[in-house]
């Protein structure tokens, strides 16, 4: 039975900060990640060496996810890679026309073909194991939802009372390694 870590998916998204969050995301939940940081880039990789599943930003410079996902629906392989469009322009005018059509014309469809940004990881990640058919409630996301628990926590949270945890978290390793 396939698993999380033998699945590749590729992070597309121009902004390095939003990247790199849905990277840990998945990465915590156990999938390999590659990134692209716009279409061109990710069109290149996806001839190179194409991944099991793509997470993709709608609205980016050099080629946007909507002209990504019509060049790879062109190509018979490529257009059999699941897609998830990760996109804060869904009910804009930046990105509410090019999501449309997308939808309109079948390039997305089925339930769970978009996200609107800020994601909430657990559901990112369920997603994406339903379209590539793993079990979603394996409790691979428990490390994603403490995660997500400690950030919000850290926000609210003391200096000491960060020391503290920081000193229990540093503890906890030495007694594993």
């Amino acid at each position: 039975m396939d698993q999380a870590a033998d699945k590749t998916v590729m992070v597309v998204d121009d902004e390095p900060n939003v990247r790199e969050y849905l990277t840990m995301i998945l990465q915590d939940a156990g999938f390999k990640v590659v990134q692209a940081a716009d279409g061109r880039e990710a069109l290149d990789m996806v001839r190179a060496d194409p991944p099991d599943f793509i997470s993709l930003d709608l609205i980016m410079p050099k080629m946007s996810g909507h002209k990504l996902l019509y060049e790879l629906r062109r190509d018979k392989d490529p257009a059999m890679i699941p897609v998830l469009v990760v996109t804060a322009h869904a009910g804009d005018e930046m990105g509410k026309d090019e999501l449309q059509d997308l939808l309109d014309n079948r390039v997305i469809s089925g339930p769970g073909t978009y996200l609107e940004k800020p994601v909430n990881p657990k559901s990112y990640v369920e997603s994406i194991r339903r379209a590539l058919g793993l079990p979603v409630d394996d409790g691979s996301t428990e490390k994603v939802e403490l995660r997500e628990e400690l950030q919000d926590s850290l926000h609210e949270a003391s200096p000491e009372a960060m020391k503290k945890a920081l000193d229990i978290l540093r503890k906890s390793q030495e007694g594993d390694g």
